[in-house]
């Protein structure tokens, strides 16, 4: 049985990509940072169906406390499927921010850079050791790193920043068969995301004007991509950002 670990995976696209992962056979390792009744909800889920999950609290932002959640994972591998490795590492855990450059503060430049950019490097770097060989890095971007969205440009700028590192990724981690590639979602309606797009519907029929498929997309839209590039069949995809948004924009 394959392992994977996914960030940010109480609710949303991570959630979303636990099922489907779970679904196709796969052990999974759930974090949350505040969620913890979602995640733990989804753990039962996931077993009820007959997989195996367990959850793990986890701050990408924090990375002096990446040492110690590689130890919680070590041990968690241990006790619940009797290894010393993974296989596979979804970077999901994020949070949006719209707010004009003009208007940015320091502090959230900051945050975003920690949670979008700086955390995935070094937690990949932390967990690298348990990674076993023939392993799967996925790196979730965004479609504004490609169509201009104002409000988003740092988000936005991370997201392209970690596009880049995913390459790097692939180069570097390719002796040991580590694959590494990118995907880029477009505009998702999810628990985080759906209090704003329902005070702005006109937003959203913007949105899915701009999309070739005519609608927004919805979390599965997402996790079935994610989970389906784990999966043996596309082992020979690497190095690439794969854009997930129903032809926006195009």
């Amino acid at each position: 049985m394959d392992i994977v670990i996914i960030t940010g995976a109480s609710r949303g696209l991570g959630a979303s990509t636990a099922l489907q992962a779970a679904k196709r056979g796969m052990g999974v390792i759930l974090t949350y940072n505040s969620h913890a009744a979602g995640a733990e909800a989804l753990v039962r889920t996931i077993e009820a169906e007959g997989g195996k999950a367990a959850a793990l609290a986890l701050d990408v932002g924090q990375v002096a406390s990446f040492a110690g959640f590689r130890d919680r994972v070590a041990a968690t591998l241990e006790a619940t499927w009797k290894r010393n490795s993974f296989d596979a590492l979804v970077n999901n855990a994020g949070y949006g921010l719209f707010n004009p450059i003009a208007t940015v503060s320091e502090a959230e430049f900051d945050g975003l850079l920690d949670v979008h950019l700086k955390g995935p490097f070094f937690l990949t770097q932390a967990l690298l050791p348990l990674m076993a060989d023939g392993g799967h890095i996925v790196n979730l971007t965004s479609a504004t790193t490609r169509v201009a969205t104002p409000g988003v440009a740092p988000y936005a700028a991370f997201k392209g920043g970690l596009e880049v590192l995913t390459r790097y990724m692939a180069k570097e981690f390719g002796a040991r068969g580590i694959r590494a590639n990118a995907v880029s979602p477009g505009a998702i309606r999810t628990d985080m995301t759906s209090d704003a797009l329902d005070q702005s519907p006109g937003f959203e029929t913007q949105l899915a004007a701009q999309t070739a498929l005519g609608r927004i997309g919805a979390p599965d839209d997402v996790g079935r991509v994610i989970a389906s590039l784990l999966s043996p069949d596309n082992a020979w995809i690497n190095a690439q950002t794969i854009e997930v948004a129903g032809g926006y924009n195009i």
